[in-house]
């Protein structure tokens, strides 16, 4: 089980790199049919690993480049701080199901949208 998650945080790493995503796409449900963890728990787990700096070497090379806006980055981690707290506190209050159904319905919302905007 140590190299399966392992590789989920190196698919989640190339993929925070390139497209800035990871957690919740990737970790998550990874986690959730890979390591056959329940949600409440693959949730928890993404957060935790996500609480050190693992960005700072993929942020860095782009800030590198220029292309990192530093005080957008500040407001949106401060709204991540903030937004984790409340957002882990609506979970409890779900069932197993019915954050599945959130999850994936997020996700066909977001797919959905992007699809739409592609030009």
């Amino acid at each position: 089980m140590l190299l399966v998650y392992l590789l989920i945080g190196l698919c989640a790493g190339v993929l925070s790199g390139l497209f800035g995503i990871g957690g919740g796409v990737l970790i998550v449900p990874a986690l959730m049919f890979l390591a056959r963890m329940a949600p409440l728990e693959a949730t928890a787990t993404s957060l935790g690993a996500l609480l050190l700096p693992v960005g700072a070497l993929g942020a860095y090379e782009y800030y590198k480049q220029g292309h990192v806006n530093v005080a957008a980055s500040a407001l949106v981690a401060l709204g991540l701080l903030v937004g984790a707290y409340f957002g882990a506190r609506w979970a409890q209050t779900l069932t197993p199901v019915q954050l599945k159904r959130a999850f994936s319905l997020f996700l066909v919302v977001v797919a959905a949208r992007m699809w739409m905007s592609a030009k």
